[in-house]
């Protein structure tokens, strides 16, 4: 039996971290004298990596893992030694099962962050998406150049009551409604933007709620349309490119 034939043996324990006390000593001396143990270490270190990652990611080459295998299983083992350490052929198997537990477990931890996260930005989304119409509601109520018209009911006592906020440099229309009436089925209000020249603009199909309230907010409208003033018909549920009937509320700019 050659030296090296000698610390085998010890050499795959060694680089499996299994091998302490006195053996450990006498192997880290002779490492220190011996190149060609440094390199067979370094090549055990190298393929118990390889065998390591098989769990999580391609498959070793074939020859890493014989290498191993023969270093544990292939030369005599001393008498004195076998009863002793029959259970270290088992350790590589150990390592293997205790990387893939981590690697499931970091990729279960993973995809809960991934998704606690796509769900911080989709709630970011939207609170980002109603701050911002806030904001639009806000600057066109308080625009000093927005036109506030007040409609009254045309025939009836004024207790309905509409009233627009128009910016015409934006394009930008508020329209807020109280105490009016409902509707039969199949109709609705319409609001219409009366410009300076030209025929009425429609501006928004709305019902009232269950006490007569009813909001238009930023409708389609041409660019920059003047208008002087708005009103309301009862046309059919999907609206209408013209009015069909008197207009029931009516307000001028002033």
């Amino acid at each position: 039996m050659t030296v090296h034939d000698q610390f085998a043996d010890d050499l795959a324990l060694y680089a499996l971290g299994s091998l302490s006390g006195d053996e450990s000593a006498t192997l880290e001396k002779h490492l220190q004298d011996c190149g060609a143990c440094r390199r067979e270490l370094d090549l055990l270190r190298g393929d118990m990596a390889l065998l390591s990652l098989s769990t999580a990611g391609p498959v070793p080459p074939a020859r890493s893992r014989k290498r191993l295998t023969d270093a544990i299983a292939t030369e005599p083992r001393r008498f004195s030694r076998t009863p002793q350490r029959r259970w270290w052929t088992l350790v590589p198997w150990a390592i293997t099962a205790a990387l893939a537990l981590g690697v499931l477990a970091f990729w279960r931890s993973n995809t809960q962050l991934r998704n606690t996260l796509a769900g911080i930005r989709q709630e970011y989304g939207a609170e980002h998406i109603q701050l911002q119409q806030a904001r639009d509601i806000v600057s066109t109520l308080t625009a000093t150049d927005a036109m506030r018209v007040t409609l009254l009911a045309a025939k009836t006592p004024p207790q309905p009551q509409g009233k627009a906020f128009y910016v015409r440099d934006r394009s930008s229309l508020i329209f807020l409604a109280t105490n009016m009436p409902s509707l039969p089925p199949g109709k609705a209000y319409e609001l219409w933007l009366i410009p300076v020249t030209g025929a009425p603009v429609p501006a928004g199909v709305f019902k009232p709620d269950a006490h007569g309230s009813a909001m238009v907010l930023n409708p389609p409208l041409p660019p920059r349309t003047e208008a002087k003033a708005f009103a309301i018909t009862v046309e059919p549920e999907q609206g209408s490119p013209a009015p069909t009937s008197q207009p029931v509320m009516l307000g001028a700019g002033g």
